[in-house]
């Protein structure tokens, strides 16, 4: 449980470290992903959620 109070702490910082260094560049692409279809959006959010469970898993054995 503690090891994923850290990821979500780490997932907080670098999301907000990009909304601090590159404010323009996420309005832009949180415009862009508005006007993307559902579809797209699941398989992309599917795809890095298996990324990340891929390299969590490497990480940890």
């Amino acid at each position: 449980m503690k090891e994923l109070g850290i990821a979500i702490g780490l997932l907080l910082v670098i999301e907000g470290l990009l909304y601090a260094i590159f404010p323009n560049a996420m309005k832009k692409m949180l415009n862009a992903m508005k006007d993307m279809p559902e579809t797209k959006l699941r398989s992309s959010g599917l795809i890095f959620a298996v990324i990340g469970f891929i390299l969590v898993w490497y990480i940890k054995r």
